[in-house]
């Protein structure tokens, strides 16, 4: 009888005294957002709302594209103003447009935690999910695998993968009638990011990589459609064909990692000469030398934690960047100009050459291009926290229990921030850098826990979009629908299909050969 009594008066403070306590908290201090109903919230709405504007396509242009992309949140800024509020279960989420306030919350990463939800558990893994001393001892781990000096190691990996994806487009164009063709390019650049993924993490396992992406591929699907229950407190106990079969997908991803990572233990324990060019390689290297320093192995990252930041791979360095390329090629597809000077830079610095790291670092209109598209069209429009205890910023006091939602593609095209002509697509904002925008410029995140492989990701865009410009001329096919919508990143709905026309003389960077 006690412990039902108990159990009963938990239940009535987690959904209804509590959040009725955080709710006048924050009306008091001026906010406003949407009444708090009991359990759902405002779940079934959003959701609803979400549904109904995915698949709307919209006008390829100059024009606010937030409407489209935040649906159901924009909606919420637009009735309660900035700073509102509104209801994902028992728990209210605060929308934060103000850029200060943004920087303030990703600085303080030790009171500001991400939300660790049992479907973020699934969705992603690693780094990304711990907080305090583990998070640090990762990060000093990890870092290494991402210095300067080891991806100027792994450019000529990722030249292969480039070599091979722009053979396959030329089999494409050349294959056609009229020396030209339509491809889709969100899926050639999908499979050209997880290339690139299994190659540089996992090296001579290449194609053991590959199955893995497409595994985590297949996982990333089948979890998106269990996000409509995450709210549900013990939706995870429930045994569903679905959670089932996404277990089933990650044990055997598990399985394959540690049959890598277990032989490369194995030869590093007997001192043979082990592979460390690729990011495993780096990363066990960087463990191992992690507990020397320190004297002590209980100190190191065990074969899970290896495994799980390995899973992390796919997500950070893959499907982010294959987003930031198709977005890329549709704004050059729509600004002819921009397309032509990016080539001819390229053209300027490589000529016939095999692309290099130095020369990477001279493409200063392509990068122009890349980060205004980043401003653009940010892969994670959104960023999730919540607050660990009671925080005053600036005017507001944050109370512990609070989820914060951070607007970081509203702050990109905010008109306050960057001009009347915010929803244009000029790369000449980033002719001097972006050092005196930082603070409103976040798609890699910001503060300490700033995402590691920035660096990565970018020399990664730049081969293969100088790739591909010194190759081919493309434009936009006419049955494209401009769809772009956050799912875990920032998406085509409707694919990017491309038309190709294959420059003459076929002009192709001479990198190494393929090995079987």
């Amino acid at each position: 009888m006690a412990a039902s009594i108990t159990c009963a008066a938990k239940l009535l403070n987690f959904l209804w005294l509590k959040p009725r306590k955080l709710e006048k908290f924050l009306r008091n201090q001026g906010l406003h957002g949407t009444p708090y109903r009991p359990f759902i919230g405002d779940v079934k709405d959003m959701m609803k709302a979400i549904k109904a504007e995915q698949p709307k396509s919209i006008k390829l242009s100059d024009e606010d594209t937030s409407p489209h992309i935040f649906a159901y949140y924009y909606d919420i800024l637009k009735k309660y103003g900035k700073n509102s509020f509104f209801w994902f279960g028992p728990w209210p989420k605060l929308n934060i447009v103000d850029p200060d306030l943004i920087k303030e919350i990703l600085k303080k990463y030790d009171v500001f935690e991400k939300p660790h939800t049992e479907t973020a558990k699934i969705l992603t893994s690693g780094i990304v999910l711990l907080e305090g001393e583990k998070w640090a001892k990762h990060r000093k781990i990890i870092n290494p695998a991402f210095h300067l000096h080891k991806l100027k190691n792994m450019v000529p990996a990722i030249g292969l993968s480039c070599t091979n994806m722009i053979s396959k487009l030329k089999s494409k164009v050349c294959s056609s009638t009229g020396g030209s063709c339509e491809i889709d390019m969100w899926a050639c650049l999908e499979d050209f990011t997880g290339d690139v993924i299994s190659r540089t993490a996992f090296g001579s396992n290449h194609d053991q990589g590959t199955k893995i992406i497409q595994l985590q591929r297949e996982k990333l699907k089948l979890t998106l459609q269990l996000l409509q229950f995450s709210f549900i407190p013990g939706w995870r106990y429930l045994p569903t064909k679905l959670k089932k079969k996404v277990k089933a997908i990650n044990n055997e991803i598990e399985s394959l990692l540690r049959g890598i990572i277990d032989k490369r233990q194995k030869a590093m324990d007997r001192g043979d000469e082990a592979p460390i060019d690729d990011l495993l390689g780096i990363l066990m290297e960087s463990n191992s030398r992690f507990v020397e320093e320190c004297g002590n192995k209980n100190k190191r990252m065990s074969i899970e934690d290896v495994i799980e930041e390995c899973k992390l791979f796919y997500v950070a360095g893959s499907e982010t960047t294959a987003c930031l390329l198709v977005w890329t090629m549709v704004l050059l597809c729509e600004h002819i100009e921009w397309q032509t000077r990016a080539r001819e830079e390229v053209i300027r610095v490589f000529g016939n050459s095999e692309p290099s790291f130095e020369g990477l670092n001279q493409l200063k209109t392509v990068n122009m291009i890349l980060q205004e598209v980043l401003r653009l069209y940010p892969p994670l429009p959104m960023i999730n926290r919540y607050s660990t205890k009671t925080m005053k910023l600036e005017n507001l006091t944050i109370p512990a229990g609070v989820h914060l939602l951070l607007m970081v593609g509203l702050v990109h095209r905010d008109s306050d921030i960057w001009g009347d002509n915010a929803n244009e697509f000029n790369p000449l904002r980033f002719s001097d850098g972006v050092s005196k925008i930082q603070s409103s410029f976040v798609p890699f995140s910001s503060g300490p826990r700033i995402c590691v492989a920035q660096n990565f990701a970018m020399v990664e865009a730049k081969m293969a979009l100088a790739t591909i410009l010194r190759s081919f001329s493309f434009e936009l096919s006419p049955s494209y629908l401009h769809a772009p919508f956050s799912v875990t990143t920032l998406q085509p709905q409707y694919g990017a299909p491309i038309i190709f026309q294959s420059l003459e003389p076929f002009r192709s960077f001479h990198g190494p050969k393929q090995v079987d």
